[in-house]
């Protein structure tokens, strides 16, 4: 069987570390992932997904992560229940996460999330080093360095492909 899910979204709160008896780690958030599609209106809209990490990966999130964050999980979908107070069956469905990532640096975040406003003039894509020109084509702004020095355009031609 198959159990795995990949998301990428913002925390919709800082992420609510505890402990449990036993002094392991947990944290719970929920992610708000856009939906690929728009509504009638033309609006995006976006689903609030519950998610749990456990440990150190826990605590790891719980203090670099912050409300807003944009980050990648990948884990599974889990299904629980319990009998609440007054003595009803409560069904609970989450992503149990395996690991995160981040996926802008501080310095995005403070500036005031051009993504979560709207104003990203790159289309929802994440380059590190600012623009995709300046990535792609070997620029340096942004504090960008090619890893292969100066790159300039291979010349190859299509009787050299082995396609």
């Amino acid at each position: 069987m198959i159990n795995n899910v990949v998301l990428v979204g913002r925390l919709t709160k800082d992420a609510e570390l505890r402990y449990t008896p036993s002094n392991v780690a947990v944290a719970t958030f929920t992610l708000a992932v856009n939906r690929n599609r728009k509504n009638e209106n033309g609006e995006r809209e976006a689903d609030f997904i519950n998610c749990v990490i456990w440990r150190q990966a826990a605590e790891n999130l719980a203090n670099w992560a912050k409300k807003g964050s944009l980050i990648g999980i990948v884990g599974s979908i889990q299904t629980r229940n319990y009998e609440n107070q007054k003595g009803q069956r409560v069904y609970v469905t989450e992503v149990i996460a395996s690991q995160f990532h981040m996926l802008e640096s501080r310095n995005q975040q403070e500036q005031g999330n051009s993504f979560q406003n709207g104003n990203n003039s790159n289309s929802g894509n994440f380059y590190p080093g600012g623009s995709p020109q300046s990535e792609f084509a070997g620029g340096t702004s942004g504090g960008y360095q090619s890893p292969f020095g100066n790159s300039n355009p291979m010349d190859i031609s299509d009787d050299d492909l082995p396609f």
